[in-house]
């Protein structure tokens, strides 16, 4: 998933697009997905009219962002695979009725409802934040989270991540390539080999390049953060859709209660 989310920093995808999103500073941007991913992810399971609820929001803020569809279901597939390893194990948890039982493996209906809420706060969080990183350069990300007084150091690693990470990634593809250029990569168990060797010596070699640009980082005067540009200034957009943000995931949650 990094390689994946990397290559999308780098291409700025959708950044340059002018949209009432765009519209909003990022420190507001962050701050809108961050509320709606904490009402997600703290709602109880089963609140199904909740979820319904803040599912109509994210859609339409994917229609008012113009993602590029194709990109945005892309990273969901290839995000979902992964997370889907974690929510099958949420199918056997015990409780309820049985609706199905093969020896001491059974799914019941507490399962299923598990299953069901889990998977949707996966996936409406997943929405949220790709469409943040799909239309926000990494750049205005962490100038944002500065702007948010996030830890320096924090700020500090993620821009290191962030610069060096296309380095490793084409470092390892000149490894691969050699590789496959001396036949070592034939059959599954050669390629299994040569991959846990390639890994172990681009870890080494990730250590000392980082040592070396550290050190030249610190002979040109670097002080612990990357230098910004100064953020942009709150505008009255921000309020209004950080008022409307806190204002839908509070109506989610009394949507359940009253109906």
């Amino acid at each position: 998933m990094m390689l994946l989310h990397g290559g999308a920093f780098s291409l700025a995808i959708d950044n340059q697009r002018s949209t009432p999103w765009q519209d909003l500073t990022p420190q507001a941007r962050i701050l809108c997905v961050v509320i709606m991913a904490m009402a997600i992810a703290l709602t109880p399971n089963g609140h199904w009219l909740t979820w319904g609820t803040y599912s109509i929001g994210i859609l339409s803020t994917v229609l008012v962002s113009q993602v590029t569809l194709s990109v945005l279901l892309q990273r969901l597939a290839v995000e979902l695979s992964f997370v889907s390893v974690v929510l099958l194990g949420t199918l056997f948890r015990e409780g309820g009725d049985i609706l199905w039982q093969w020896g001491i493996v059974s799914i019941t209906t507490t399962g299923l409802t598990i299953l069901g809420s889990v998977t949707l706060k996966a996936l409406l969080s997943l929405l949220l934040l790709n469409v943040l990183t799909l239309t926000t350069p990494v750049t205005d990300l962490l100038q944002g989270l500065k702007t948010l007084k996030t830890p320096v150091l924090l700020v500090a690693i993620l821009a290191s991540m962030y610069r060096y990470l296309g380095v490793l990634i084409e470092e390892f593809n000149a490894m691969r390539r050699a590789a496959v250029s001396r036949n070592l990569m034939i059959g599954r168990r050669w390629q299994r080999l040569v991959v846990g060797n390639m890994i172990g010596s681009l870890f080494i070699r990730t250590y000392e390049r980082g040592e070396r640009v550290h050190q030249a980082m610190l002979s040109r005067g670097y002080q612990g953060l990357p230098f910004f540009q100064e953020s942009p200034k709150n505008t009255g957009y921000d309020l209004i859709a950080l008022s409307l943000t806190v204002l839908f995931a509070i109506a989610g949650q009394v949507a359940y209660w009253v109906v």
